[in-house]
């Protein structure tokens, strides 16, 4: 026994944005996510959540910036690495639907022992995977 629950999961990522209503557009209508939660906090902050459209795996929240410091990260959380992984069961078919509705692939689809996978950028420019994993 560790001390810890048995039952944890990873639920919420924040993801620093520029703006919520761009954000929300973006990965409602690009990424076919769904908006889950937009809680207005006042004084202008909000409660923004977008999940994938069938609700599994940890939601985003879109979290605006609000000083310089946080501006200045936006579009380079991780320090240009790939930030999050985008799991689909036909990569083909989403790769094809995400490159219709306009989103930047800075590579070719690829084979890896792990699955087929590509590297797109988000609006901002985080680096995304879009991964089939190999059963």
């Amino acid at each position: 026994m560790t001390g810890f629950a048995e039952n944890r999961s990873i639920a919420i990522v924040a993801v620093v944005v520029a703006d919520y209503d761009e954000a929300i557009s973006w990965y409602v209508g690009r990424l076919g996510f769904a908006l889950t939660e937009d809680v207005d906090l006042g004084g202008g902050k909000r409660w923004v959540t977008v999940t994938p459209a069938n609700g599994q795996g940890a939601r985003l929240l879109l979290a605006e910036a609000s000083d310089d410091a946080q501006r200045d990260s936006i579009g380079n959380q991780t320090g240009g690495r790939v930030f999050l992984f985008l799991e689909t069961d036909d990569f083909a078919r989403d790769h094809a639907a995400m490159i219709e509705k306009g989103v930047d692939f800075r590579e070719a689809p690829r084979h890896e022992a792990y699955g087929t996978v590509a590297v797109f950028a988000d609006l901002y420019g985080n680096l995304w995977d879009l991964i089939e994993p190999k059963l």
